[in-house]
């Protein structure tokens, strides 16, 4: 294994831990310090609106900066400081910066991660790279969460966020190993890894090709369909009679460790028989997903069906980065196409939480299920009428270059 495939490991196992730490520790520590549900709430919607808002300006800022570690090492440094301010006394002040802080680094994180693998081992070996970069992500969250946890059960919900400032060290450690000399692009196709006065079209190029706004759709559907799956399982269970403890960390960890175990595989498999199989496979996994959970709703079936969980993330976590190379392999703007598909991802996900619940208060969590297994089931039947394959063509010839509907 070579030193840039050890950084890329590294860089993506520990920013996928310090994101860990601004997941539920926030909520449980802003409780324990007297603040009340809707001032929770506000907060971590204003988080929400801010990582909608910083996509489209993340994904252009790395795709207009050459020296991606640069971008990247920015990056982690305003994790780390986002971090560090949610241990000072919680004004709503130091928590709201805290929140935007975080928002706006995790949308430049996850573009030029994508843009440094690129770069490494250019278009031909990026989907199986990906698929090792969503492995050691996965093992950085399930890591992370396991230790998190143990420190703020034998310490405090503070500590929490200074060891996870403390994680920035050993990413910007990996990422310092990623050197300029490692970077090539054997086939000398792809325009991202040109510098961008070199790039022939103007960003809103990518924008005239209808595949991406298919599949920007598609993933707006994935998320209505999936965000609210879990939480919603979670409270019905609750309802009917208590939620064992262990059914959450195992309704976590598990599509963790699916996703580690799927995520290489998967990542071989798209290159090797096409992008189109792998995509539907991750998309028709929610519906199945949904329509399981309408019928099996105790403990343990709850969470060998989050076993689908970790299907439909891997394929999805995959496809974004993979799909955006493909689509803008001839005019560069790798990392604004995968902002864009971070928004439509975000913006699902902020709807469907709030649709399934007014569903569920309405007439019951059944009903919310089989909607939820419906907006999934049309997904996946958009994609699999309107998306074509995107798998670069043959050495000599774009996909941009084949006629139309190949």
């Amino acid at each position: 294994m070579t030193r840039g495939s050890l950084a890329l490991n590294g860089l993506n196992f520990f920013t996928a831990g310090v994101q860990t730490g601004f997941g539920p520790f926030i909520a449980v520590w802003l409780s324990q310090q007297g603040w009340d549900f809707t001032a929770i709430g506000v907060a971590l919607s204003i988080g929400t609106v801010a990582g909608l808002a910083s996509q489209l300006p993340g994904g252009m800022l790395v795709d207009h900066i050459h020296a991606k570690r640069n971008v990247a090492a920015g990056g982690l440094i305003a994790l780390g400081l986002g971090a560090l301010l949610l241990c000072l006394p919680p004004s709503r002040l130091v928590v709201w910066a805290s929140q935007v802080e975080h928002a706006t680094a995790s949308s430049v994180m996850t573009p030029v991660i994508a843009a440094l693998t690129l770069s490494l081992c250019g278009h031909a070996a990026f989907s199986e790279r990906l698929g090792v970069n969503t492995r050691y992500a996965a093992l950085g969250t399930a890591a992370t969460a396991a230790v998190l946890g143990g420190v703020a059960s034998y310490t405090s919900e503070r500590s929490v966020f200074i060891l996870t400032a403390v994680l920035v060290l050993p990413a910007l450690g990996s990422l310092l190993l990623i050197r300029p000399s490692d970077h090539l692009d054997p086939e000398g196709r792809h325009k991202a890894l040109s510098p961008p006065h070199q790039r022939e079209h103007p960003f809103w190029r990518i924008f005239a090709d209808p595949p991406l706004h298919m599949f920007a759709i598609g993933v707006v559907l994935f998320q209505l369909a999936n965000a609210a799956l879990l939480p919603l399982a979670l409270s019905g269970l609750t309802h009917r009679g208590g939620t064992p403890g262990y059914v959450v960390s195992a309704s976590i960890v598990l599509p963790q460790l699916i996703t580690a175990v799927l995520s290489p595989r998967a990542g071989a498999l798209a290159q090797r028989i096409g992008r189109r199989p792998v995509l539907l496979a991750g998309f028709v996994a929610v519906p199945a997903r949904a329509l399981l959970f309408a019928t099996l709703p105790s403990a343990l079936p709850l969470i060998a069906i989050e076993a689908l969980d970790g299907v439909s993330a891997t394929m999805l976590g995959l496809m974004i980065p993979l799909i955006a190379a493909d689509l803008t392999e001839r005019t560069g703007y790798l990392n604004l196409a995968i902002g864009t598909f971070g928004l439509a991802s975000g913006l699902g996900a902020t709807f469907s939480t709030t649709i399934a619940g007014w569903l569920a208060d309405r007439i019951d969590t059944q009903a919310a299920f089989l909607a939820l297994a419906a907006v999934g089931a049309a997904g996946t039947v958009l994609l699999w009428l309107t998306m074509p394959e995107t798998r670069p063509a043959p050495a000599g010839r774009s996909r941009l270059d084949q006629p139309a509907g190949a």
